[in-house]
């Protein structure tokens, strides 16, 4: 008797339908309980620990200084004491009646359309010839960086004593026989902003050509020899594959050049100083901003003109993103679309 009623025990706990005779399967042990909020407040810990102190440094650094430059802005303050003369929006209309604020403002944008048209095409093009096996490759690639890692004081001063009417260009055009081709590189206002974008040329194309050639070395060569087996030319394999593979690094470095040439300042006051610039026709606002605010003892209106300048750059940073980054950002949040 015990041996039998044993066996239907087992013939029941191991049968493959459950009670009612549907294929149910045999019994799953439930699934472990978490602690509500455990593991995910230890993740936050771990955030707020690691991206705390950046945080930290860009409120402290980047964003209460925006905010002291907006508050500053509705004062007339020479920079010393409380600022207590309120002037509302007076800067800000003075701003954009002042016709050099315009004009800096103009030269800025020439400088960002010329930047992507000078540096982009050459850049790219050398980040193609650096990729290809050759004598000497390490040797010109350092050659092209080394511009961009020296100081921009050393860079503007090389340039204001070469660009001089009695500097060393002029000098040689005379003695190669061009004595017609002197001109006053940095005064003329016909001449003075393709000078300023021959040094910023000279400058930044090493950065973009490093970038591109990080962008090159993560395209797959299996796609170079597929379009060789296939009969394409050197020409076609770089229209088709290289581009467009490589079109991700070439937006984000437009990116870079574009808020680097609406904020540039450096190499302009260095070259023409306060008051040339603005007669060479090589002023932004920058420049306009320092001359305008500190020279002139009027911070509060130099921190109006420095808010909307950071406006106008996130203006045009959002833009960007928006239509031109997007397919980039989209394209990594894989995880989000899923």
């Amino acid at each position: 008797m015990s041996d039998s009623s044993d066996e239907g025990r087992l013939a029941v706990t191991s049968s493959p339908e459950g009670p009612s005779g549907e294929g149910g399967g045999a019994r799953t042990a439930p699934p472990p309980v978490h602690r509500a909020g455990g593991p995910r407040w230890r993740q936050r810990l771990e955030v707020a620990l690691l991206a705390g102190p950046a945080i930290l440094m860009f409120l402290a650094f980047v964003i209460f200084p925006v905010l002291l430059a907006g508050y500053y802005g509705f004062f007339k303050w020479k920079g010393f004491g409380p600022p207590t003369d309120f002037v509302g929006l007076q800067n800000y209309a003075v701003i954009l009646r002042d016709t050099t604020f315009h004009d800096a403002v103009r030269h800025n944008f020439v400088i960002v359309v010329l930047s992507l048209v000078l540096q982009g095409p050459a850049a790219v093009l050398l980040a193609l010839l650096l990729n290809q096996k050759m004598r000497g490759r390490s040797v010109v690639r350092v050659l092209i960086f080394v511009p961009y890692v020296i100081s921009e004081v050393i860079v503007g001063t090389g340039w204001s004593l070469m660009l001089q009417t009695n500097g060393a260009v002029n000098d040689v055009l005379v003695k190669i026989g061009l004595p017609d081709w002197t001109v006053d590189w940095l005064s003329d206002p016909q001449v003075a902003m393709a000078s300023l974008m021959i040094i910023i040329t000279w400058k930044y194309i090493g950065f973009a050509v490093i970038l591109f050639l990080a962008g090159l070395q993560g395209i797959p060569e299996e796609l170079f020899e597929a379009a060789a087996i296939d009969g394409a030319s050197y020409w076609q394999t770089q229209r088709r594959i290289t581009l467009p593979l490589l079109g991700p690094t070439i937006r984000i470095w437009a990116f870079l050049s574009i808020i680097g040439a609406l904020q540039l300042f450096d190499l302009v006051y260095i070259i023409w100083g306060q008051y040339v610039a603005a007669t060479a026709g090589t002023s932004t606002m920058a420049t306009y901003m320092v001359v305008n605010g500190r020279n002139a003892a009027n911070y509060g209106y130099g921190s109006a003109v420095a808010v909307v300048l950071f406006l106008i750059s996130l203006v045009v940073a959002l833009t960007y993103q928006r239509f031109v980054l997007r397919r980039d950002t989209e394209g990594a949040l894989t995880e989000g679309k899923k």
